[in-house]
């Protein structure tokens, strides 16, 4: 059963990789409704007809776009683009219980602010501990083919957190 009690914000990155490997369907499975701001919808739509992410956002009825109140407070990240800027602004307005991004510099940001942060990562590792997939290092390896960059203390730990390292 999803977790719904708290609103979830996610950024193109983690939606872009998830739809790579066929697992954008963990988000809903986790979370229930996700809410993404307009910027990282244009993000994803800008793959074109044939981008990786784009079907699967256009039929993921469970995602919402959710426009800024005050579209001025992503104006003050001008350090991050667009939809990073947007994903933190927008999980600041809607009081976000958790704000799924990998950026570095975006993620510093957001911890600075008082978020709860996970990241791609995060969401595979959840989904093994939910039994929503059956091993993470098979997914990873597909993020690395499809030309997600991970870098390798990352997978260390996200394969001994699994208990697959």
């Amino acid at each position: 059963m999803p977790e719904t009690t708290r609103t979830v914000v996610v950024n193109t990155t983690p939606l872009i990789a998830l739809a790579l490997i066929g697992q954008l369907d963990l988000l809903r499975h986790l979370y229930g409704k996700v809410v993404i701001p307009p910027a990282v919808k244009d993000e994803v739509l800008a793959g074109g007809p044939g981008g990786i992410g784009v079907t699967e956002l256009q039929r993921a009825k469970w995602i919402r776009t959710i426009p800024l109140q005050d579209p001025r407070r992503a104006d003050l990240l001008s350090d991050l683009d667009r939809g990073e800027a947007e994903v933190i602004a927008l999980a600041q307005e809607l009081n976000a219980g958790l704000v799924i991004m990998d950026e570095r510099l975006a993620r510093r940001h957001a911890k600075r602010l008082g978020l709860t942060l996970t990241g791609t990562i995060g969401v595979l590792l959840r989904a093994k501990e939910r039994k929503l997939v059956p091993a993470v290092g098979p997914l990873i390896d597909q993020l690395l083919q499809g030309g997600i960059w991970l870098g390798d203390d990352l997978v260390t730990e996200a394969l001994r957190l699994a208990g697959e390292g």
